[in-house]
């Protein structure tokens, strides 16, 4: 069952996911159906910068603490338990040199994943860990970065590709599942959203650089 989490996607994001496209695709816009760029700050280039720039930077320390946080036998065997290999991600076929829409449409569908999977996760924690308050707090934090990442990116592809529709497919949900799943499928996202972000920051940062 696929999920997309009440409250978790920003609303100038939902404008894009309320119809639904063909899979895969991200579709043009050809009247006035792109929602006003007027949300654009005059800085966005930069702020989605900044907030990729922070992601990269914090990301192996949110998933240090998680796997900390949830006691053995996470702590000992991450590598075999945390193993993301079996799970979904949004393929990431882009590089530096793909086109900027290409990136900015494959970015945005990486990062609104993200933000679904984080509010599953911080969801388990609130529900397993709700004493680890500094893991809370990062996952909360990591959670309102990605939101404003996404909105940037929502503003970017209106303005300057007048894409406003994009094809999101989410991660499988952890209700229902034991405690041990929930923790396990929180740590498979998180060791790939470790492996992810860097090579995001890498492909992205230099399509944001001042023209």
């Amino acid at each position: 069952m696929k999920f997309v989490p009440a409250g978790v996607v920003p609303f100038v994001a939902l404008l894009l996911l309320q119809r639904r496209p063909v899979a895969g695709r991200a579709l043009l816009v050809t009247g006035s159906g792109c929602p006003s760029h007027g949300l654009c700050r005059s800085n966005v280039q930069e702020q989605t910068r900044r907030q990729v720039a922070v992601l990269n930077a914090t990301a192996q320390e949110l998933f240090s603490l998680y796997l900390k946080c949830q006691g053995e036998p996470f702590s000992s065997e991450s590598d075999k338990l945390c193993n993301p290999a079996g799970i979904f991600f949004p393929a990431f076929r882009v590089n530096r040199t793909s086109e900027r829409k290409e990136v900015m449409v494959a970015m945005y569908k990486l990062f609104a994943f993200l933000n679904a999977s984080l509010g599953n996760i911080t969801r388990d924690q609130e529900e397993l860990n709700p004493m680890a308050k500094e893991l809370l707090e990062r996952l909360h934090n990591t959670t309102k970065t990605t939101r404003g990442l996404i909105s940037n990116l929502t503003c970017l592809l209106c303005k300057n590709y007048n894409i406003f529709q994009v094809d999101v497919r989410y991660g499988d949900s952890s209700r229902g599942k034991s405690a041990f799943k929930k923790k396990q499928q929180g740590c498979q996202v998180l060791r790939k959203y470790v492996q992810v972000i860097g090579q995001a920051a890498r492909v992205l940062l230099p399509h944001l650089s001042p023209s």
